[in-house]
């Protein structure tokens, strides 16, 4: 039995990156800082990949700032660099579950200010 899912909660990091596909399907990328338990340490930052409806919900009420709860997979991302040739990877989260936290006034607020203090 294999067992791949990735829960976090945190704050975005930045506006959602939406395309649009010819064939009707959404992709929404998204950065969430994590913070660690001890304020002194800095946060974690997660690349989360968001799709179909999921992406779209991000699309239109996730902002900087945003609290929010994901839940989902880890992939990589595996490509060759065109100047060098190398072999390149890159960790993202595919989310399955994209939970709202926070009320929307909390929200509203977080898109207007940018990110915490917490950060």
């Amino acid at each position: 039995m294999s067992i791949n899912v990735v829960t976090l909660v945190g704050r975005v990091g930045g506006e959602p990156d939406v395309k649009y596909f010819e064939s009707g399907s959404v992709k929404c990328r998204l950065t969430l800082a994590v913070n660690r338990m001890r304020k002194e340490d800095p946060p974690d930052w997660f690349n989360l990949e968001l799709w179909g409806k999921t992406a779209e919900i991000a699309a239109n009420y996730v902002h900087k700032g945003s609290l929010i709860g994901v839940t989902g997979s880890l992939k990589f991302d595996h490509w060759q660099d065109r100047a060098t040739g190398a072999h390149r990877s890159s960790p993202a989260i595919r989310v399955d579950k994209l939970d709202l936290l926070g009320s929307k006034k909390d929200n509203e607020a977080a898109a207007e200010a940018g990110p915490s203090d917490e950060w």
